[in-house]
């Protein structure tokens, strides 16, 4: 290869370092000149990369051992290539570009070189592609986002349709509750008045007697034993053992914080003004001006000369006392008709007699005020709402008080002669079957509740069941007459005894054969006698059973008296088909069969009102809160009997009073025609349910040739005597003239019929 003009040649190295030196020079410059001519090509990259790669080791190898021989006083330089230049110096074109794909391209010999092959750049290999990361797909996450906010935005709306649709008026209640106070306002219990007005109950103004029990501690009383104290002070006023009083006092072990305590409920205008006499004299003992010493002085260190005299000047064991306004049940005439009546318990409810019966019509409405509250005080300018009460309604009952008075003192009285178990009078008016008077022995003082036993609190009258004995004979006799199968002067056998089914049947009294008439029978009470006669009210005794239940049915007897009153009986009376072989025989002379008084008295005002039953009634009508008195209905009324039958009765039972054989010559009244009838029953215990005693007693009406009252009077139990005519006859009497005078009923104004009571044979 020719050099380009003006070069010098290159010098020879001195031949110092061998033969080696020169090889490796001449090797290294062959490279050098090889790598600068031509430029390894992409496509030969293995082949010319593995020998310039070997060429360049043998470079530098052969260049370390051309050092070691150089001298040391110059090191060796790298020469560097220079461009290759063409003829006219300028630089050489570049090379040409490879070959085209399957054509190799053999390169020249290269020619050696003294300088070192430049050792190539290593190759970066090519980038990969990058690697792609999968994600999830976002649509699956934004569902779930989406069904979770929805979710809370529906519960929201729905506590928003809760809060404003839903509960609105609740939580609107709720919060006025915090913020207004609601207090009642208590309806007036109506009265119950007799028939002339005079007030049987009524309510009155009273006071609940109150404490304060953390009052009464040590600490705050000054004194060790203020509920002892003060409840000895108490004790008179209040009518209660002052131990009572004093554990009341005595702060509670369950809720020792509790600031109230009912020491008497309902107590009179004049019980609280006697404590509050009393409690304001102890406090104007009291050194005032002490004692708010004492307050100022509560946080501050005190001698104990000084405590002490603060303790003695603050000291009022009724310090702690208050009341509180009420109304309490009164009743101004005491017992009575108190078994009628009835009574209340301490709320105020009924629960006895017609005080539990109209409870409701009494009782009214009660109102309510409501204001708004702060601090526990009323505010003036809030405005507020009110309900007034609707006072209850005041009955007017059909009894007449000096009637009931009457009777009361007659059976009480009578009751107390003969030892009896109890006793009650009926008075009815027979026309329109009104009860003027309704009294038991004994009786109770609706007042004083404490001093009444359990079995006096009760109306004996309707809730006692008896047997009727000899009074229910007029029911027989009744039903013997209407059905024509006898009259009043049909002749009677009566013999000692009579042998029917599986008993033997007597006479109150031994005696020969009888020869009587019907009237006879009755007036003389011969139960063998009723049994025949009742014999034949039918062809068969079956039959003659059916006939007695449908009249016995027809006077009420075994039903309810149309009353209402609470606990009234409605008697004992079988199915005729269900009557045993001596029931079938006793039933017609009242056993076997049970009543109450006022069904028993019901049956005589029938007869007395010519054959037609009329309903008892007690309530005469009542005035509501608007003052207007609305009569209450007239009694129902059925016919029984025919008239003419009631009115042969009526002469039978004349026969019982006057003639000189009848058993109720007792209840003979001057200037009076009187009928009635005796009855003298064994007596059911209702404890043991066997025969045991007696009942007594005497049914009747006067005048009976106008008839106008019935009276009944029944004895249980009695120890001194058991006949009726001999304990309830002159009860009967006293009660019936007494009645006769007050109504100015005047007297008869014919004689007694004296109907002929037995035939000679």
């Amino acid at each position: 290869m020719s050099r380009p003009p003006g070069d010098a040649p290159r010098p020879r190295r001195t031949a110092s370092g061998g033969s080696g030196s020169g090889s490796g020079a001449g090797a290294g410059r062959s490279g050098g000149r090889s790598g600068a001519d031509k430029p390894a090509k992409p496509a030969a990259g293995r082949a010319g990369s593995g020998s310039a790669a070997g060429r360049s080791a043998a470079g530098r190898s052969g260049a370390g051992r051309a050092g070691s021989g150089r001298s040391a006083e110059q090191p060796p330089r790298r020469r560097v290539a220079e461009p290759r230049r063409t003829a006219d110096g300028a630089p050489a074109r570049p090379a040409r570009p490879r070959a085209a794909a399957g054509h190799r391209e053999v390169a020249p010999p290269r020619r050696p070189s003294a300088r070192p092959a430049r050792r190539p750049a290593p190759r970066r290999p090519a980038p990969s592609a990058p690697r792609s990361i999968k994600l999830a797909d976002p649509r699956r996450r934004l569902r779930l986002v989406t069904v979770c906010l929805l979710l809370v935005f529906a519960l929201f709306a729905g506590r928003l349709v809760q809060l404003q649709l839903l509960d609105s008026d609740a939580l609107a209640a709720a919060a006025g509750a915090n913020k207004y106070v609601r207090v009642a306002l208590p309806a007036e219990r109506g009265s119950i008045t007799a028939a002339d007005g005079t007030v049987l109950a009524t309510s009155v103004d009273a006071y609940d007697i109150t404490a304060d029990p953390t009052m009464f501690t040590p600490e705050f009383a000054h004194l060790p034993d203020a509920p002892e104290q003060a409840a000895a002070l108490l004790a008179p006023i209040l009518g209660q053992p002052k131990e009572k009083l004093a554990e009341k006092l005595h702060p509670n072990s369950k809720n020792p914080k509790s600031q109230y305590a009912l020491l008497m409920a309902r107590q009179s205008p004049a019980a609280k003004n006697q404590i509050a006499d009393l409690k304001t004299a102890l406090t104007k003992q009291t050194d005032t001006a002490a004692c708010r010493a004492q307050v100022q002085l509560l946080k501050k260190p005190v001698d104990k000369g000084g405590r002490q005299f603060l303790d003695a000047a603050c000291v009022n064991p009724l310090a702690g006392l208050f009341w509180d306004q009420s109304t309490r049940r009164s009743y101004p005439a005491g017992g009575l008709g108190s078994n009628l009546v009835g009574f209340v318990n301490a709320e105020g409810t009924g629960t006895g007699g017609l005080e539990l019966q109209y409870q409701q019509q009494l009782a009214g409405q009660d109102g309510h005020s409501t204001y708004a509250a702060s601090g526990g005080r009323r505010v003036a300018t809030a405005g507020g709402a009110r309900q007034d009460p609707v006072p209850g309604t005041d009955l007017r009952l059909t009894v007449d008080p000096d009637i009931q008075w009457a009777a009361q003192r007659a059976i009480t009285d009578q009751v107390a002669n003969a030892g009896a178990e109890k006793g009650y009078v009926i008075v009815q008016d027979v026309k329109t079957g009104q009860v003027l008077a309704m009294a038991t022995s004994p009786g109770f003082d609706p007042n004083d509740l404490s001093s009444a036993r359990a079995d006096q609190l009760g109306n004996a009258a309707l809730q006692d069941a008896y047997e009727p004995g000899s009074t229910a004979k007029l029911m027989t006799m009744a039903a013997v007459l209407d059905t024509g199968k006898a009259n009043w002067d049909t002749h009677v056998e009566v013999p000692n005894t009579l042998q029917r089914a599986d008993r033997v049947f007597h006479d109150d009294v031994d005696h020969e054969t009888w020869y009587l008439t019907l009237a006879g029978v009755l007036a003389k009470s011969s139960n063998i006698g009723t049994i025949e006669a009742a014999e034949h009210l039918g062809a068969t005794q079956a039959e003659s059973n059916k006939v007695l239940a449908d009249y016995l049915d027809r006077f009420g007897i075994g039903k309810p008296s149309g009353l209402g009153f609470p606990g009234e009986t409605r008697g004992i009376l079988a199915k005729p088909e269900d009557w045993n072989g001596s029931q079938q025989y006793t039933i017609p002379f009242g056993q076997g069969l049970s009543v109450n008084a006022l069904q028993a008295t019901s049956v005589f005002s029938t007869i007395a009102n010519g054959g037609v039953r009329v309903a008892p009634s007690l309530l005469a009508g009542t005035t509501g809160p608007d003052g207007k008195f609305a009569p209450a209905p007239a009694g129902a009324q059925n016919r029984v009997v025919s008239e003419q039958t009631a009115r042969t009765l009526t002469e039978m039972l004349e026969s019982v009073v006057t003639d000189e054989q009848g058993t109720g010559n007792t209840a003979k009244i001057p200037g009076y025609r009187v009928a009635g009838k005796t009855g003298t029953a064994n007596r059911v215990d209702p404890k043991t349910g066997k025969y045991s005693g007696y009942t007594a007693s005497f049914i009747g009406f006067a005048p009976a040739d106008q008839p106008r009252v019935t009276v009944s009077c029944v004895i249980q139990n009695p120890v001194n005597g058991h006949f009726g005519g001999q304990l309830c006859g002159p009860v009967f009497k006293q009660v019936m003239e007494f009645t006769l005078k007050s109504l100015q009923v005047p007297p008869s104004g014919s004689e007694a019929p004296n109907l002929p009571v037995d035939w000679k044979p």
